[in-house]
C-alpha cells in the first residue's frame, strides 16, 4: 500500500473539514468525519508536478491547454471505456458550479428540476437559489439497497420537468447505477424531453467488483441530452484547487453552457488546478487502484466493528465513494437528538441525514476516507455517543 495509514495534521491550514468545526458544529474539539474530502496525501506524481510548477516562480493568467484535456481523454478511455472527443470538453471551477451554470443555461425561473433524495444537499439549494422549482422523486430503500422508483419518475416527468440532476455514483447512498438503470432513466428523459445533468464527481471511487458507467456513454441518443460534470477533486484530494471537467457532446448545448461560463469569466481556471488535473489523469492509475482497496478495507472494518458493537445500526453497503450512509433509526431518537449526542458526548462531527432530504431521517453520513486508525477512533466515538 501507499501512505494511506499516515496521519497528517490538517489543522490551521484553512481546512474546511477541521478549521470550520466551531462554526458548523458549535465546538472545535471534534473528530471531523463529515465533509467529503479525504485525509490522504495526494498521489506523489501530482505533488511532484505542482512542486515543479511552483519552481517556475511566475503564476500569471492561465488556461486549460490541449495537453491537459488529452490527459483526461486518456483517463476516461482507460477507466470508464468512454471515448470522449476533445471538442466535447469544457470547464468549471467546481462540479456544483457546473450544475448551477447548467441550470442557468438550460432553464428559466419557475421551471421544474427533478432530483432523487436522499441526495447531496447543494442539489436542493442551487435549484431554489436560481428561482426554479425542486421536484423530488425519492429513491426506495429495498432490502438494504437503494433503487429508483421508475413509476414515480415517469409520473413526475409527465407533469413537466425541464431538467433532471442525476448523481452517479450517488451521494450519500453509494449506488453505482447499472447500465440497465441508466438506460431506463435516459429513455424516460428522451420520451418526455428532459435534459440530463449528471454529477459524476465520484466516478473514480468505485469499490472492487463495481465499475463506473458514465450516463453519456450509454448511447448516442442519451449523450445528446446529457451534460456530465466530473473532477479530479475527490479521487486525488485536490478540491482546494478548483478544477473540474464538463463534457457536453451536443454542440448546441455546449454553446449555451460556454456562453454562460464566459459571461461570468469562470473559464480560465488556475495554474495549479490544471497542473494537478493533468498529472493525476496521466500517472495515478495504480495509486487509485490501491486507494480503493484501502477504502474497501475501511468499509469492511466499519461493518464488522458496528455489527460487533452497535448491532442496531445498519450500514447501507456502498458500490462506490468513501462515504457510508448509516441507519440509526432503531434507537428511536430524532436526528437532532442523535446529532447532539455525537457532538457533545462522542465528540465527533458527522453529516446529519436530514440535510439530504426528508428521506435522511434516522441516517447520518460517515466519511471513511481516512487512515484506519482514525476510522476506529471515530467508530469508538459513535459507540460512546450511544452508550
Amino acid at each position: 500500500m501507499k501512505d494511506f495509514d499516515k496521519i497528517i495534521d490538517r489543522k490551521d491550514t484553512n481546512c474546511m473539514k477541521y478549521d470550520s468545526l466551531l462554526e458548523m458544529y458549535g465546538s472545535d474539539d471534534l473528530l471531523p468525519m463529515w465533509i467529503a474530502d479525504t485525509d490522504f496525501s495526494v498521489p506523489k506524481c501530482v505533488s511532484d508536478a505542482i512542486r515543479e510548477r511552483v519552481e517556475h516562480d511566475i503564476y500569471g493568467y492561465t488556461f486549460r491547454g490541449q495537453d491537459v484535456i488529452e490527459a483526461f481523454l486518456g483517463w476516461s478511455k482507460r477507466r470508464y471505456d468512454w471515448k470522449v472527443k476533445s471538442e466535447w470538453v469544457t470547464s468549471s471551477p467546481g462540479v456544483v458550479t457546473a450544475l448551477s451554470l447548467s441550470i442557468m443555461a438550460y432553464s428559466k425561473k419557475g421551471d421544474k428540476i427533478l432530483i432523487q433524495p436522499p441526495v447531496y444537499p447543494p442539489f436542493f439549494q442551487i435549484v431554489k437559489d436560481s428561482g426554479r422549482k425542486v421536484i423530488e422523486s425519492p429513491l426506495i430503500l429495498d432490502k438494504g439497497k437503494y433503487i429508483i422508483d421508475f413509476d414515480d419518475l415517469e409520473r413526475k416527468f409527465s407533469g413537466g420537468i425541464k431538467i433532471m440532476i442525476l448523481c452517479n455514483p450517488h451521494n450519500p447512498v453509494g449506488r453505482a447505477w447499472s447500465e440497465e438503470e441508466l438506460k431506463r432513466i435516459g429513455a424516460l428523459c428522451i420520451k418526455y424531453g428532459v435534459l440530463l445533468i449528471s454529477d459524476e464527481i465520484h466516478a473514480d471511487l468505485y469499490l472492487p467488483g463495481n465499475r463506473h458507467i458514465p450516463m453519456a456513454s450509454v448511447s448516442e441518443e442519451i449523450a445528446n441530452i446529457t451534460v456530465t460534470a466530473m473532477a479530479p477533486s475527490k479521487v486525488f484530494n485536490v478540491a482546494g484547487l478548483s478544477s473540474s471537467i464538463v463534457i457536453i457532446p451536443n454542440s448546441e448545448l455546449k454553446g449555451k453552457y460556454d456562453d454562460i461560463l464566459n459571461r461570468l469569466h469562470l473559464g480560465l481556471g488556475n495554474v495549479f488546478g490544471h497542473t494537478a488535473l493533468k498529472a493525476g489523469y496521466s500517472c495515478a492509475d495504480e495509486w487509485v487502484d490501491e486507494l480503493m482497496l484501502y477504502i474497501k478495507s475501511n468499509v469492511d472494518f466499519a461493518k464488522k466493528y458496528l455489527k460487533d458493537n452497535l448491532p442496531k445500526v445498519k450500514i447501507i453497503e456502498p458500490d462506490a465513494t468513501f462515504l457510508l450512509w448509516i441507519d440509526f433509526s432503531q434507537y428511536g431518537k430524532s436526528n437532532e437528538e442523535l446529532n447532539e449526542l455525537f457532538v457533545t458526548k462522542g465528540k465527533i462531527a458527522l453529516n446529519n441525514g436530514n440535510t439530504f432530504g426528508r428521506e435522511g431521517e434516522g441516517f447520518f453520513r460517515l466519511n471513511i476516507g481516512c487512515p484506519q486508525s482514525l476510522l476506529k477512533e471515530g467508530l469508538d466515538r459513535i459507540v460512546k455517543s450511544l452508550s
